[in-house]
């Protein structure tokens, strides 16, 4: 993409697919692309040349996709497809980065859904600004796409390490 002056503009990390206009009056677009960016620039990965899908939708929606992915038929805050298995092969250890694809064809880093009610809600409950609280839901999941996990107590140790730092990096204080 080109600007007016000719000069090469970054090409967006995040696809956004809103299914819930509130997501669209809440300004998730910018704040997505905050979030993700500040998560890769937090393990030494550039932006371009990845991609991450985000689907924005509503409770029903990610109830429907957590019965169907987890066998859970709730709602949930966040849920993320890795396009590829990244994670470590010891527990606790450092996930291998994936490389960048070209800016005109990026690597595709997987997929996130996001539901609104959820978050408004846990948000209200943890008594903090929603956007703060989908902030760290954004980092979260873009660690998971990325190999890491809270399964095991040291991986989970490792993951939470990375968030409050990136977190931190954008003036934000620590969720935990």
């Amino acid at each position: 993409m080109m600007s007016q002056d000719n000069a090469p503009q970054d090409e967006p990390l995040i696809d956004l697919v809103i299914e819930d206009d509130r997501w669209e009056a809440f300004g998730l677009e910018h704040l997505a692309e905050a979030a993700a960016s500040a998560a890769l620039a937090g393990l030494g990965l550039p932006k371009a040349g990845f991609l991450i899908s985000l689907l924005a939708c509503d409770d029903a929606r990610i109830a429907t996709l957590n019965a169907d992915f987890r066998g859970k038929p709730t709602p949930t805050n966040v849920l993320s497809w890795p396009s590829e298995e990244r994670a470590a092969e010891v527990i606790g250890e450092e996930p291998e980065r994936p490389e960048p694809g070209e800016v005109d064809d990026p690597e595709e880093l997987g997929d996130i859904a996001i539901a609104y009610e959820t978050c408004a809600r846990e948000a209200e409950e943890q008594g903090k600004p929603m956007a703060d609280h989908v902030t760290h839901l954004i980092i979260h999941a873009v660690l998971h796409l990325l190999g890491y996990d809270h399964i095991e107590d040291e991986d989970a140790t490792l993951m939470e390490a990375h968030e409050v730092r990136i977190l931190a990096s954008m003036g934000l204080s620590d969720p935990y």
